[in-house]
């Protein structure tokens, strides 16, 4: 077993005890009123601040977090929020230490109401809900409960972060009824300490973008680069500018620009390696996913999202953004009403986040002006000039694909306007066409036939 894993298994048993104790102690109290002190923080939580393990780095963070939500409270409200991730972190660990949740109401022949918790449809183990963790927190307490009710709020650190959130709530039962649940995420970091990698889904609907290619390899005009070194400043000093210098005072945080032009003009290339050059992930956003024909779900998805990329320096991506934030038509029935409710939360999420936003359209003019006017930067790339579609030619086919002498890559990036996208499907024809010869070889022929797929693909005629 790997050293890490041998201690934060360590430091998990010692957390599980300590929840095994707070429970017994709170069924006693409550049960029993003779049976000790009302208050379970009467039991020391376990040390962790000597361990290395990643459990204990992550309550080293949730205590400063703690620490600056309640700067009075710290110590108590730093035990509740250990309590509340040990909750949720149970039945993925040590599900039977929840089974005493089952113990019936002999009165009424069915569980206690104040436990809460629900049964999964495989998991045979007792999930805890919001309602099992106020219990745990406050008993009959009725003030007590009141206070700790606002730590399963939308707005309270733990669920913003994505750590812990009441899922499954049917619509006109208590809010608390939710499922108590932790992020894959968090599931990963706390019991392996690896950087969790979020799966493409309809819960996710972005995917990491990555490329072999470097910033070298951009083939763009020198305004334009110097344009994109603009959002790269932001994005490696915004801390500088925003904390130290003060500037979060006049300014909201994260950076909003838009990218447009024609298609295959290298815009998602360019997202891709401004996450190289800051060293943050990029993540395109499936918008067709995003986007529910259910009301609400479109607004799930969405803080689905956001959550998981807040505070993590992500760099979200949305490509072909005029299919949501297109201009919107006259409202005339709820279906409009409803649409326009979609695209101006994503403005208010995107507006809030405190990363880098790129959208990417093919036509600036598709866009709400409304929306245009929240951009930090606006960037435009065109066409490449006959220069640039040379050197693209050129870096394309590189120095191992074989060209035959006929192969005249000057005069053909000076005769056929393409961009960098369909140059290199020109490349991938030529490359298919020549590896199945005898001799692999690219012709001028096959160069020629390319290009006149790529301008069928438009409608053009070579």
């Amino acid at each position: 077993m790997m050293p890490n894993l041998t201690s934060n298994s360590d430091i998990l048993a010692s957390e599980f005890a300590w929840l095994d104790q707070v429970i017994q102690h709170r069924f006693t109290t409550y049960f029993q009123r003779d049976g000790g002190t009302e208050d379970p923080w009467a039991l020391p939580p376990p040390a962790w601040k000597d361990s290395a393990a990643p459990y204990a780095r992550f309550l080293g963070e949730l205590a400063g977090l703690v620490r600056q939500a309640y700067p009075e409270q710290t110590e108590g409200y730093l035990q509740a929020h250990r309590l509340i991730l040990l909750l949720a972190l149970a039945p993925h660990l040590k599900p039977a230490l929840l089974d005493v949740f089952f113990t019936k109401n002999t009165l009424f022949e069915r569980g206690f109401s104040e436990f809460g918790g629900v049964t999964g449809k495989q998991h045979s183990g007792f999930l805890p809900t919001g309602e099992t963790a106020l219990f745990l927190l406050a008993g009959g307490d009725l003030e007590q409960r009141l206070l700790c009710t606002e730590l399963f709020a939308e707005s309270h650190f733990l669920h913003t972060r994505n750590v812990v959130q009441l899922t499954g709530q049917v619509a006109g039962e208590p809010y608390l009824s939710g499922t108590l649940q932790l992020s894959e995420e968090y599931l990963t970091r706390l019991t392996t300490g690896a950087i969790y990698q979020p799966r493409f889904s309809t819960h996710f609907p972005a995917r990491c973008l990555t490329s072999k290619l470097c910033w070298k390899d951009l083939v763009l005009e020198d305004h334009l680069l110097e344009d994109l070194e603009e959002i790269i400043t932001w994005g490696n000093h915004a801390q500088t500018l925003l904390q130290d210098w003060q500037l979060d005072r006049h300014l909201k945080p994260g950076y909003r620009t838009l990218f447009h032009g024609p298609p295959g003009t290298g815009k998602t290339l360019c997202a891709t390696l401004i996450g190289q050059r800051t060293k943050r992930p990029v993540y395109r956003v499936d918008l067709s996913q995003v986007v529910s024909k259910y009301i609400g779900e479109t607004e799930k998805n969405l803080a689905n999202l956001f959550n998981q990329a807040e505070h993590k320096g992500w760099v979200l991506f949305f490509d072909e953004a005029d299919a949501l934030f297109g201009k919107r038509t006259a409202t005339q029935d709820a279906h409009d009403r409803h649409a326009n409710q979609e695209v101006s939360y994503l403005l208010q999420r995107i507006e809030d986040y405190n990363g880098l936003v790129i959208l990417a359209s093919n036509l600036k003019t598709n866009l709400d002006e409304a929306f245009t006017r929240r951009f930090q930067s606006m960037l435009y790339f065109p066409m490449p000039g006959v220069v640039q579609r040379l050197r693209l030619w050129e870096d394309a086919f590189g120095t191992v694909i074989p060209l035959a002498q006929d192969v005249d890559l000057r005069t053909i990036a000076r005769d056929y306007e393409l961009a960098g996208g369909a140059i290199v499907n020109v490349v991938r024809y030529c490359a298919l066409a020549a590896v199945q010869r005898p001799e692999p070889i690219v012709f001028q022929r096959d160069v020629i036939f390319g290009i006149r797929r790529e301008f069928k693909k438009d409608g053009k005629t070579l």
